[in-house]
């Protein structure tokens, strides 16, 4: 039996640093849609709930606008599936919620 030789690993290129920031404009977009998101959020927590709920809606609308315009490669983390599909739900949600804010009556505590 011939010996096989064994071969030597590939030298493994040296490890990418790590990235802090956002690599597509989709992403940095995703981000001040998260942070308008969790303003939101905040808004609601602290009893103003109405108002909380349009801000997520503000939220929501422009993320649809932004998956709208940015191309496919810049979409980042706004691209889930194709555009039409991505923007038409989040401006389904985001109108929903307007809707929502504005219609339910106040109600006596």
């Amino acid at each position: 039996m011939a010996e096989v030789p064994v071969s030597e690993p590939a030298e493994q290129p040296p490890a990418e640093r790590v990235r802090r920031r956002p690599s597509t404009v989709g992403g940095a977009f995703y981000l001040l849609v998260l942070a308008a998101t969790l303003g939101g959020i905040a808004v609601v927590s602290l009893g103003r709930w109405r108002l909380g709920l349009q801000w997520v809606a503000w939220a929501l609308l422009a993320a649809a606008a932004l998956r709208l315009v940015l191309p496919q490669r810049e979409a980042g983390m706004l691209a889930v599936r194709n555009r039409l599909f991505d923007s038409t739900l989040l401006a389904a949600i985001g109108a929903l919620l307007w809707f929502l804010a504005a219609s339910i009556p106040d109600q006596p505590v």
